[in-house]
């Protein structure tokens, strides 16, 4: 079944391609004989394979004859190897004359072939001997598509030649659909006989994985698809490429429904069932999978050999998989197709029967699939129930994502008008708290501001703090801000919950980097928390925040015990946020201002694994790996960073988890150079930070102003400067001493380029706020002064730019960066002492040893712009960046031969880009691959080209194999 769009990719085949045509050309020695068999359901893609790996067999300088089995019953005998050899000889050209007059001397012994008492095996041998004379010493390949339908004396050919009865090199590469080797086939047996041939493969050919699937419809619909629409076509293809390319098109199309090719091929095979399987399938299309053999048998009431004889009749024809758990259908669309097949009568008796079997056995009850089968059965009464049932079972098990789609069952249900006396304010407020835990934060919004509505009066307390926390979540910190402090000054506020919202409100203030604000409002709610029993939640948040506080204002280890100590309060008491928040604030805490950023990742990545255990991946996993992401890439492991990034967004968060999350993201593709990449991200949070506070919003700016500045618009980064300092609410010294150097390296690029004027005012005010900054740090924990100092010792060193670049001051930065551990700076350090010496002609040979050490880092990092920036200087000042060939040359010597790891200056992610670059994979299928953008891949390619020396893919796959076959 192949299909009519001949440009889509082959995808998730590149190992079995390599795999046959080793079995079929790389294993076989002259004389000797070989056969792949491909299995697989209809549409899995066995044609294209045929035609892919016969065009590579030809390119090695094989011979091959391609035919096909007809459907039919009355076929001449051989007849796929006369179609074959007939299209062979329509394809010779004149020069071919010898071939062409074997070809025809075989094709017309077969028409003067008459029955004789020599038998079917003389005429075996002379079709033997025609082959051999054709192929004139050259591998002879057959290829053969539809082999369910071979006739019989081509079977006995088969059999015959593979026996190496023939004297002929030859290889049969062969597909058979699956579904049709049902009972007494005659090729069951034939194939039996093959597999003892040591030479003779069968493979089964498996439909595509998750990732194959989304990368074919991708290049079917000539974009990368939406999350929800990717799942869609994974889920009602079942990842054979057929129905992909179909669904795909529909999609590029703008077709809605199924397509009639699709509907009317999956009927076909359901109608060729026999009657009792006919009915399996369309019960387990109206299930629930798996669909257990106990609950189908209740449901089809049939005796159970019967009912055994009929699951494996659709099993066989690939309509269902069978497992320990039950029965699957293996293509979701046949319970689309099969749905407009069923009365409505006949459909929703199917469900009434699971509903009564699946209540009559309370051992084996599920909820979920109760209140699916009674709401479909037309009775919403007894749905509810199990809805609601099913919804409180999953957020005990930390299900909340399982758990909003039940309760806004149960919504949907309590508006029928057959569930009188529902409480919709009851289901209303836990629809919206079981949105907001997975991720959904709009719709946790839109639901409570119905139960508002619903409820009706003034906003009570509680309602003011729900809200307040869904819009903190959203990443609307001002409005949440505004909300906390409605809630505090309520008349109707408890002690208790004013203790709530005192707790919610130091961890936003916190999030705000307004530390000494958090710390009043964490020992306001840890003082009202003391007088209520119950409080451990709020004792957990105020106990992070005041840790936090105190270890950023005051004294860091006195801080980090209390945070420690919010951990173990979380852990014992067990609530999946509180647990989620301690990990937060402590591994942020440590990769941040305290510079700790070892023990801050494994704290980071352990609390990861913790709270996703507990349900809260979309949300604070998210954020938890967003902050190992920023620690990774601070100590210079850029390529671990962009797998914790790339793992972290297939959760799709949202609000302010994915703020986080892209902030991180952009840092990499900011020092990877790649501008769209970063460019799309930094829009992106813009958008969703409406509102937001500076410990967000600096960070964005200062990532601006560095692009820009990769992209020569230092103008465009003096704006984005400019407007980060009017942020002046944060107490993160941190964060506006990193904006502060991006706005003085911003205007000496200026002076450097001489593209822009520097601003003489610009200078001033950013001069004025470093000093601010280092007089505020001063009052600082001894950690965050030593970040400070940093990012202060790059800022002096930028001003001296602008009047002749002073290289004690370069040197002094690359010391501070060099003791934190923080690579990517002290490598910029180190090119611009480089540069302030080439310009002084001073200590050449110092600042040739300078741009190495820079050269090797930006390398390592991938850091393509920096790594540009180096090679322009060094190509200036001719100073060769590779030690060696440096070395060689003030010896006098020759350059020596390569080292024995070609790869050797290639980092972990630009190794596996290589590897699916000599794979043949475009940049675009290995971003998919890889979870990357294209032109993130590009960049990487780019500078495996550079580090290698070649110029093209093909040399560089040569470098991949030849290192790996070393």
């Amino acid at each position: 079944m192949a299909s009519d769009v001949d440009t889509a990719p082959l995808v998730g085949r590149a190992e079995l391609v390599q795999t046959v045509r080793s079995a079929l050309l790389g294993d076989v020695t002259h004389g000797q004989t070989a056969a792949v068999f491909l299995t697989g359901e209809s549409g899995v893609g066995k044609t294209r394979l045929l035609g892919e790996i016969g065009a590579r067999l030809r390119d090695q300088g094989a011979l091959v004859l391609t035919g096909s089995c007809l459907d039919i019953g009355d076929a001449s005998p051989l007849h796929p190897l006369l179609q074959a050899l007939r299209r062979f000889d329509a394809d010779l050209s004149a020069a071919q004359a010898r071939t062409s007059s074997a070809v025809r001397g075989l094709l017309q012994m077969f028409a003067d072939e008459t029955a004789g008492p020599d038998g079917a095996g003389a005429l075996l041998e002379r079709v033997s001997r025609g082959l051999h004379l054709i192929a004139e010493g050259r591998p002879l390949v057959l290829i053969l598509d539809d082999l369910q339908w071979v006739d019989r004396s081509t079977r006995q050919l088969l059999l015959y030649l593979l026996a190496g009865l023939g004297d002929l090199q030859l290889s049969v590469l062969a597909a058979v659909r699956a579904e049709s080797l049902q009972g007494a086939h005659p090729l069951r047996r034939v194939l039996t006989e093959l597999r003892r041939l040591r030479t003779v493969r069968v493979l089964d050919l498996a439909p595509l994985d998750r990732a194959g699937t989304e990368r074919l419809a991708a290049a079917v619909v000539g974009r990368e698809l939406a999350s929800d629409a990717a799942e869609q076509v994974w889920q009602r293809s079942g990842g054979n490429p057929f129905v992909i390319e179909e669904l795909a098109r529909d999609l590029r199309d703008g077709r809605d429904g199924l397509s009639e090719t699709l509907r009317e091929i999956f009927l076909a095979r359901v109608d060729a069932l026999p009657q009792h399987a006919h009915a399996v399938v369309h019960a387990v299309a109206a299930g629930v999978e798996p669909v257990e053999h106990w609950l189908l048998a209740e449901v089809l009431r049939l005796p159970e050999e019967e009912l055994i004889e009929a699951a494996r009749a659709a099993v066989a024809h690939r309509l269902l998989v069978g497992a320990d758990d039950g029965y699957r259908l293996r293509h979701r669309l046949v319970a689309e197709v099969l749905a407009h097949e069923l009365l409505p009568a006949e459909r929703s008796g199917l469900h009434r029967r699971y509903a009564e079997a699946l209540t009559a056995a309370p051992a084996e009850l599920h909820q979920a699939r109760l209140a699916h089968h009674w709401r479909l059965a037309g009775e919403p009464a007894r749905a509810l129930p199990a809805a609601v049932a099913a919804a409180q079972e999953a957020e005990r098990l930390h299900g909340y994502a399982e758990a909003h789609r039940h309760w806004s069952a149960a919504l949907q249900l309590a508006g029928d008008p057959g569930t009188p006396g529902v409480d919709r304010v009851e289901l209303l407020g836990h629809a919206a708290e079981a949105a907001h835990h997975c991720g959904e934060h709009a719709r946790a919004l839109a639901l409570l501001e119905e139960l508002a509505v619903v409820q009706g009066g003034e906003p009570s307390c509680a309602l003011h703090i729900r809200r307040a926390r869904y819009l903190a979540a959203a990443g609307r910190s001002a409005l949440a801000e505004e909300e906390y402090q409605r809630a505090l000054e309520a008349a109707d506020c408890s002690t208790g919950e004013r203790a709530t919202a005192a707790a919610h409100l130091a961890e936003l203030l916190l999030h705000l980097g307004r530390y000494a604000d958090a710390g009043r409002r964490a020992r306001e709610a840890l003082a009202l928390a003391a007088t209520v029993e119950g409080s451990t939640t709020e004792v957990v948040l105020a106990s992070s925040a005041l840790g936090f506080s105190e270890a950023y204002l005051e004294d860091p280890d006195a801080g980090l015990a209390v945070m420690r100590q919010a951990l173990d309060t979380a852990e014992r008491a067990g609530r999946p946020e509180d647990v989620a928040c301690a990990y937060l604030h402590l591994a942020e805490l440590l990769t941040g201002p305290l510079n700790i950023l070892e023990e801050g990742v494994v704290v980071a990545r352990r609390g990861a694994e913790r709270v996703a255990e507990l349900g809260l991946g979309r949300t604070w996993e998210t954020r938890l790996l967003a902050i190992a992401t920023n620690g990774l890439f601070r100590v210079g492991q850029w390529a671990e960073a962009e797998k914790v990034v790339a793992a972290a967004l297939r959760h799709r968060p949202s609000g302010a988890d994915a703020v986080e999350l892209l902030l991180a993201r952009c840092r990499l593709s900011v020092g990877y150079g790649d501008i769209t990449a970063a460019d799309r991200d930094l829009d992106a949070v813009a958008t969703v930070l409406a509102g937001g506070g500076a410990r967000h919003v600096i960070p964005l700016l200062t990532l601006r102003a560095g692009l820009a500045m990769w992209e020569g618009r230092h103008d465009v980064a003096r704006q984005a400067v400019q407007r980060g300092l009017t942020e002046s609410r944060s107490d993160d010294v941190t964060i506006l001493s990193a904006l502060v150097w991006h706005g003085l390296r911003a205007e000496a690029e200026a002076h450097a380029s001489r593209t822009v004027a520097v601003d003489p005012t610009a200078v001033r005010r950013l001069r004025d706020v470093a000093e601010r900054v280092a007089r505020k740090s001063a009052s600082a924990a001894r950690p965050v002064r030593s970040v400070v100092d940093g990012f202060l010792a790059l800022c002096a060193a930028e001003v001296s730019r602008l009047d002749g670049s002073d290289p004690e001051l370069w040197a002094n930065s690359v010391a501070e960066w060099e003791r934190r551990n923080h690579p990517y700076p002290a490598a910029y350090s180190r090119l611009r002492q480089a540069e302030a010496l080439l310009a002084r002609r001073s200590r050449v040979a110092t600042a040739a040893k300078l741009l190495r050490e820079a050269y090797r880092v930006a390398q390592g990092l991938g850091a393509v712009p920096l790594t540009s920036e180096i090679r322009e200087l060094a190509g200036r000042a001719r100073v060769s960046l590779e030690e060696r060939e440096a070395t060689d040359r003030l010896r006098g010597a020759t350059p020596t031969e390569p080292a024995d790891d070609e790869l050797a200056t290639l980092t972990a992610r630009e190794r596996e880009v290589l590897a699916l670059v000599a794979e043949g994979l475009t940049n675009k299928e290995i971003g998919q691959r890889l979870f990357i953008s294209e032109r993130t891949i590009g960049v990487h390619v780019s500078h495996i080209f550079d580090k290698l020396q070649v110029r093209t893919r093909v040399q560089a796959s040569a470098i991949q194999l030849r290192n790996r076959r070393g």
